[in-house]
């Protein structure tokens, strides 16, 4: 690369020379000459301009072979476009659809696509032939004639040493970054919308269990005073029942909060100004994912490429490559085919003369001479802003690696709670259990047996909060993964000649 460059300046210093003698001593060459020149200087150009296309930028985007963190093996491993349904809940399947179709941030940023999109058809436009008609009026140096002219004027810039290729590359990295941009979100609002169904689940089924407790509360607060009034029972016994009473109406009120917030930020994600009425309700029999639906049967670590925020890092990369290559190409001459045909008409009818046709066409050859330190430092500058964007890639690879572990360590973690709640569980069944029996045969009282049921309400709400735990592990887990619909139809992209743009 050091001697392609070198070459470059070379032949760079020599037209510029040449170009100087021919401008300042116009006498001393004949026009044979100067066409030779020209002829010379736009085939070296041409020739040594496919030398200088681009670079590839290399990216490192190696995953290990094996997760760290052990995989529940149980369950076939959902689709990464419709994970969520392997729950088989319907509801939830019509509030994502919902989403996907009514979220306001989502249709932003397909309206930007498509932006991008139709700019992009039109993106090579700088490096195809462009012709323009002139119309004006002007008169001559001494003031006496007016002139009318009439001109088409065409000019096509050939885009060599790499100038075409940087451009192409840069509309391709615009996008891919809209590309990116968009499943991004649509795999935040996925997320965002099963997360929040399963806080507004969560917070249904601790509300109902909630209101359970305070039953008993209350039930256990009466039969404390009238233990009191019979002196089987002491005061701070009923002071107890009546704290303990107030600490469940307190949660109760917290859990109808959290429910109202999930409720309406769904409702917020739907596109819709009211949360539909039966999120707001109280439901013991409240949805949640099992363990069997969570679990995965294979997880290999290359699914971490479908990430959206590695596309958009991918195409950080691709911008900086063609911002360098334009640096790069502005080192050499720019080439310019241009044509004229120039008719001039004198208004003022003067003898001299009344018509003239004047075609012109050759080359314009823009060569960089004084200002060579800003652009070779511009190259310099762009070749650091490349590797610093291959390294913004790698950290993004690398944070997915991050996230993907630790969605895996919270399945373990909570799906081993839940099998300790569930013994929990099991044992205050069978105590409540064996209380009843007692109490059948006369040798209990329904006061001793109220705390056995409240502590398996507590059991009961704890080993939810659990359940609800794993499945939002088991969300941040597909959120690490990229796992998004993608759209129904992709519109045919311009390939990268620009075909559409010359139609």
């Amino acid at each position: 690369m050091l001697r392609k460059i070198g070459l470059f300046e070379w032949v760079s210093k020599a037209c510029s020379m040449l170009a100087a003698f021919f401008s300042v001593f116009p006498h001393t060459a004949s026009m044979a000459a100067r066409t030779r020149f020209f002829s010379l200087s736009l085939g070296a150009a041409l020739v040594l301009g496919g030398c200088a296309a681009p670079s590839e930028p290399r990216l490192d985007d190696s995953v290990p072979v094996a997760w760290t963190q052990e995989l529940n093996l149980v369950a076939p491993a959902p689709d990464l476009r419709s994970w969520w349904k392997a729950w088989g809940d319907e509801r939830l399947n019509n509030t994502v659809d919902r989403a996907l179709a009514a979220n306001q941030d989502l249709a932003q940023l397909e309206l930007r696509l498509g932006q991008t999109r139709v700019l992009a058809r039109v993106a090579d436009a700088a490096f195809r032939p462009g012709f323009s008609v002139g119309l004006r009026t002007l008169q001559d140096i001494a003031a006496i004639d007016s002139y009318f002219h009439a001109s088409i004027d065409m000019a096509w810039d050939l885009g060599i040493f790499g100038a075409s290729e940087s451009s192409q590359r840069a509309v391709q990295a615009d996008m891919l970054d809209a590309k990116g941009r968009l499943q991004a979100a649509r795999v935040a609002l996925v997320a965002d919308v099963v997360h929040r169904y399963l806080d507004m689940r969560l917070a249904q089924r601790q509300r109902a269990l909630l209101e359970a407790q305070a039953q008993l509360d209350a039930r256990a607060l009466a039969l404390a005073r009238v233990r009191q009034q019979q002196r089987l029972g002491t005061t701070e016994a009923v002071l107890q029942q009546q704290s303990q009473a107030s600490q469940s109406a307190s949660q109760l009120a917290d859990m109808v909060l959290t429910q109202a917030r999930a409720a309406h930020g769904l409702a917020a994600l739907l596109g819709q100004a009211r949360p539909d009425a039966d999120w707001l309700a109280p439901d013991a029999q409240a949805a949640l994912p099992s363990s069997k639906a969570l679990g995965l049967t294979a997880l290999p670590a290359d699914m971490l490429r479908t990430r959206p925020d590695i596309q958009i890092a991918q195409a950080a990369v691709e911008r900086a490559a063609a911002e360098a290559g334009m640096a790069r190409a502005a080192l050499y001459p720019r080439v310019v085919l241009a044509g004229s045909l120039l008719y001039s008409y004198n208004i003022t009818q003067n003898f001299r003369t009344t018509s003239d046709n004047s075609p012109t066409f050759g080359p314009q050859i823009d060569i960089p001479l004084f200002d060579w330190g800003q652009r070779r430092a511009r190259v310099e500058a762009s070749e650091m802003a490349l590797q610093a964007a291959g390294l913004a890639y790698r950290q993004r690879v690398l944070d997915g690696i991050a996230e993907v572990e630790m969605a895996l360590a919270g399945l373990t973690a909570q799906g081993r709670r839940i099998e300790a709640l569930q013994q929990i569980q099991r044992d205050l069944q069978l105590s409540n259990q064996r209380q009843q029996k007692r109490m059948q045969l006369g040798l209990g009282s329904e006061f001793g047996g109220i705390a056995g049921r409240r502590a398996e309400l507590v059991a009961r709400s704890e080993q939810a909060t659990a359940q609800a735990a794993q499945a939002l592990a088991y969300v941040a887990l597909y959120k690490a993964l990229g796992a998004a619909p993608l759209p129904e139809t992709v519109p045919v992209e311009p390939d990268a000649k620009g075909s559409e743009g010359g139609q």
